[in-house]
């Protein structure tokens, strides 16, 4: 199908900010690219991008175009999948997903792989950054997110809306150093801290079983700006971590890890999957969205259990 290919080099030309990239990922001619591209701003009756030898940039009516083709192109190749198929109901399609480092390394990688054991036609592109992707701008369909956005434009479905931090250390630096009777005592311990540009995430905070905070700020020797390596300095002894429960659900059950203070209250970290628009909340994206809040949930309940 002419027309959809033609959506496809536009939207790929996007991503990659080079029309003769496009056209060796589809192992095409530049100039069958180029003709792709064309055809389609004569059909709009509209430029949508300003060429020069050097750049390629979007025209505003290339940007307004590329706001409604990314996920109606999305659905159209979903729906062409299921079709060459021979499957009206199987899935199909490319999942383009961005998540937090840890998150996505030690969480959702085994899970997206059980996910297209399930549905063979699903391709995934994952981007694994603590940097919070842009969902407007960027390549992607939805994003796992810590916190509900702040954006009321963003559509959040929610994943694991009673998830929680905490607050571990390896048997080794209990055993060093000894274990902190209250979230108070945390000032004379090595902490280890997850830093988001300039700033450290030292101030943590805690509720006893009256309801009264406690908000401490810890020192720490070790600082990372990404989550994965806190966790991991964490594991080799080498401080206190305060992380979400599901980056260290595994070493804690493992027991390379050990919960703290657990007759406190740690903060909530709610997860959500992010989506730019309803529009963008394909059946594909839906059904990963399903398929995930099941195992987080028994996750979260392995943490009960434990409890």
């Amino acid at each position: 199908m002419k027309s959809l290919q033609d959506l496809d080099i536009f939207v790929r030309t996007v991503d990659s900010g080079s029309l003769s990239a496009t056209a060796r990922a589809l192992d095409l001619t530049p100039a069958a690219a180029s003709a792709a591209l064309k055809r389609l701003e004569a059909e709009l009756g509209v430029l949508l991008f300003v060429r020069s030898t050097r750049s390629l940039r979007l025209t505003p009516e290339g940007a307004l175009f590329l706001e409604h083709c990314r996920p109606a192109l999305a659905a159209l190749q979903q729906v062409q999948g299921q079709l060459a198929s021979g499957r009206a109901g199987a899935l199909s399609g490319t999942l383009q997903l961005a998540a937090p480092s840890d998150l996505g390394r030690n969480v959702l990688l085994p899970w997206l792989d059980a996910f297209q054991t399930q549905h063979p036609g699903i391709a995934v592109r994952l981007q694994l950054s603590d940097r919070m992707a842009n969902v407007y701008s960027e390549p992607v369909d939805a994003a796992f997110r810590y916190g509900k956005p702040q954006d009321s434009g963003l559509v959040a479905l929610p994943l694991a809306a009673e998830h929680r931090r905490v607050l571990c250390a390896a048997p080794a630096y209990l055993a060093a150093h000894g274990a902190p009777p209250t979230p108070h005592a945390l000032v004379d311990h090595d902490c280890l801290c997850f830093m988001l540009g300039e700033d450290v995430h030292d101030r943590w905070r805690f509720w006893d079983a009256a309801g009264q905070e406690a908000q401490v700020r810890v020192r720490s020797h070790n600082v990372a700006n990404d989550g994965d390596a806190v966790r991991r300095w964490a594991v080799l002894g080498r401080g206190i971590a305060y992380k979400s429960y599901f980056d260290v659900a595994h070493d804690l059950a493992a027991g390379s890890l050990v919960p703290l203070c657990t007759d406190w209250t740690t903060e909530a970290v709610p997860l959500f999957l992010v989506a730019p628009s309803r529009r963008q909340l394909t059946p594909l994206v839906r059904a990963l969205r399903d398929f995930m809040a099941t195992r987080l949930q028994a996750l979260l309940q392995q943490q009960e259990v434990a409890s």
